[in-house]
């Protein structure tokens, strides 16, 4: 025998735990199995023995309540009784990584749901992980491309950030995550669909991401799994995500929806008894969520670029989840219902959506033709109401009246069909295009240059400013003298 081989066999031996004391279940409430007697640590895995099956259950230590060890089960209850056998396994849980997982669907431990064997070149990360040094992390300054038209011209995405998709239900969110997935420029896309429908989850697979399965890791909890399943699903994709980024690889997490994930957690807050703060919601939530965030973005070997969806409550963007969200991320798309309702897709509030990171990715001309195209949408929005009931009339308002002849081009700008694909340069060209053509409408209704300095028809200097050039704009009142 070599010595090699003996100094890792006595390594083994001093690190093995020869005499494992087990526990023993006391109680079992709700979601939570209390046991007694085992000597764990919070987020270590314990195997819970079943007297019918014979098959374990995997259960993880969640904290500790007068002596007794709290244990939130990764599984079903059923079998599970008043003295069972509780072994910890001295590890926290770990989920299987590797390039054999793309093309693959897996639930949120890491077990296939799409009916082929498990990958066998794998291997085997904790979910736990800190995220990259705050002055480690490159800077961001590219641009990724997400494939829709609004989102790469307006809002753009840098490589590396994290943005924010914040919607009602049934507004379109998953049909919007296939269209970024299958048009990506990045090399791997990690998707976990959290606390989803089940029928859902086959739709999205088949008929919104379609041939980008083949670069793709879906990782699926559904709304009927614990809720412990849920979380781990959430750290599930963000640590097969770490694996791609060390190895030098760009890749897009999708996180459909924080929300769910959040209300996972208050599940588990609750089940263990901790007080219920905002809107039923507990202190670990908030404290969670940054630590789920946080591990996105840019490392020296590659980047993750994180879009996650807020499923709002009631469509209130300021509802809590929302606005812990948005003030953790690099960004905000909003969803409208009205826009969905009209048949507007996607239904992007462009003027409600920002990116924060839009200067340092995006050339300054492009910036300015952004600004100048949400002036005029904002002019459009700002007098909706009085161009319904045909109160407007046209001169009042040359801005307005810029956006008015081009309302058709903006409209047709913003739309786009589930199926097709843009550039960003096809994207940029399109923008820069409008924009040219909303400056030059607007200086023939008032005969500005924009961007120089002579201004037709301005009062000569020996004018007076303050005499009136003509009839006044509104009839004096009383008899003509």
């Amino acid at each position: 025998m070599s010595a090699n081989l003996l100094a890792r066999v006595s390594s083994a031996l001093e690190d093995a735990d020869l005499a494992r004391r087990h526990g023993r279940v006391s109680n079992v409430i709700g979601l939570i199995i209390e046991a007694t007697g085992v000597q764990a640590e919070v987020g270590e895995v314990c195997l819970v023995a079943t007297e019918r099956t014979g098959v374990p259950v995997s259960a993880e230590v969640v904290g500790f309540r007068d002596g007794r060890t709290l244990l939130m089960p990764l599984g079903e209850l059923q079998g599970i009784g008043p003295g069972t056998k509780v072994l910890p396994t001295g590890a926290p849980f770990r989920v299987p990584v590797g390039s054999s997982l793309l093309g693959r669907v897996i639930d949120g431990l890491g077990t296939p749901l799409d009916g082929s064997a498990a990958p066998l070149q794998v291997s085997f990360r904790s979910t736990l992980a800190p995220p990259p040094g705050s002055l480690q992390r490159p800077l961001i300054e590219e641009r990724v491309a997400l494939g829709v038209r609004a989102l790469d011209s307006l809002i753009p995405c840098g490589r590396g950030q994290r943005l924010g998709i914040f919607a009602g239900s049934g507004v379109g969110k998953s049909s919007l995550l296939g269209m970024i997935a299958r048009s990506t420029s990045a090399s791997v896309n990690v998707i976990a669909l959290v606390g989803e429908r089940g029928r859902e989850v086959r739709e999205f697979v088949q008929r919104d991401l379609g041939d980008a399965l083949e670069r793709s890791v879906v990782v699926v909890a559904t709304s009927d799994q614990p809720a412990l399943v849920r979380i781990k699903a959430a750290f599930t994709a963000t640590t097969i995500a770490e694996h791609f980024r060390d190895e030098g690889k760009d890749v897009l997490l999708l996180m459909d929806s924080l929300t769910r994930f959040a209300t996972a957690q208050r599940e588990l807050g609750l089940a263990i008894g901790e007080p219920p703060a905002t809107r039923g919601y507990t202190p670990s939530v908030f404290a969670l969520l940054p630590r789920l965030l946080e591990r996105a973005g840019t490392s020296p070997a590659g980047s993750i670029t994180g879009l996650y969806t807020v499923l709002v409550d009631g469509d209130d963007m300021n509802e809590p989840i929302a606005d812990a969200a948005r003030s953790i991320l690099d960004g905000h798309v909003v969803l409208s219902r009205a826009l969905a309702h009209s048949g507007h897709y996607p239904a992007i509030d462009v003027l409600q959506s920002v990116s924060r990171l839009t200067n340092e990715i995006v050339p300054p001309e492009l910036v300015r033709a952004g600004q100048r195209l949400r002036s005029a949408m904002a002019s459009l929005a700002e007098k909706q109401d009085l161009i319904s009931v045909g109160a407007y009339r046209a001169g009042a308002d040359p801005q307005l009246d810029a956006a008015l002849a081009h309302r058709a081009q903006i409209d047709a700008f913003l739309r786009q069909a589930v199926d097709e694909r843009s550039t960003p340069a096809d994207s940029d060209a399109q923008l820069l295009a409008l924009a040219a053509a909303l400056d030059s409408a607007r200086e023939e209704h008032t005969g500005e240059v924009l961007d120089g300095e002579v201004i037709a028809g301005r009062a000569d200097a020996d004018d007076d400013p303050f005499e009136p050039s003509g009839p006044p704009a509104i009839p004096l009142l009383g008899p003509s003298l």
